[in-house]
């Protein structure tokens, strides 16, 4: 896990925070039902190109670290963890339904970020500003950036 995937066309290494808040934040997540999310994750794992890195979470929200490869976009990466999760929490856990009266057991909306393992933002954007000046960058800072070694 988050170690570069190798296609037959590609090499990948993306990394995703996602945050999901409970449907009107309600506190419904206790240390059985966070346990049965991570045992659902696993199976989301064994059939779909997504690893579950780290799995977090409070009473009213989730934080994931997930890996994925680029054939599957971040939305239809929340789209899949959480009509999967919803489904198989409320089967293993029918009291949650009483709790969240609506049906729904996240909110519409997340949060997403991506996650860099090789640099920040300002060292890949340097890396990228320098492309094609090698020899004018080298007189003037020495080797060139390295992303990777």
């Amino acid at each position: 896990m988050d170690e570069h995937i190798y296609k037959r066309h590609n090499k990948s290494l993306l990394l995703y925070h996602l945050v999901f808040p409970m449907k009107y934040r309600r506190e419904v997540l206790t240390k059985e039902i966070g346990d049965s999310l991570r045992l659902i994750c696993v199976g989301i794992s064994e059939r779909y190109e997504i690893q579950f890195v780290e799995i977090g979470y409070e009473c009213d929200h989730v934080h994931f670290l997930v890996q994925s490869v680029p054939s599957i976009s971040v939305s239809k990466l929340v789209t899949l963890i959480k009509s999967l999760s919803a489904r198989e929490l409320f089967k293993a856990h029918p009291e949650i339904k009483r709790i969240l009266w609506g049906g729904n057991l996240w909110t519409s909306g997340y949060y997403a970020n991506t996650v860099g393992q090789y640099g920040n933002k300002d060292v890949i954007r340097k890396y990228i500003e320098n492309q094609g000046k090698e020899v004018e960058y080298k007189k003037i800072h020495g080797e060139q950036l390295k992303l990777w070694d």
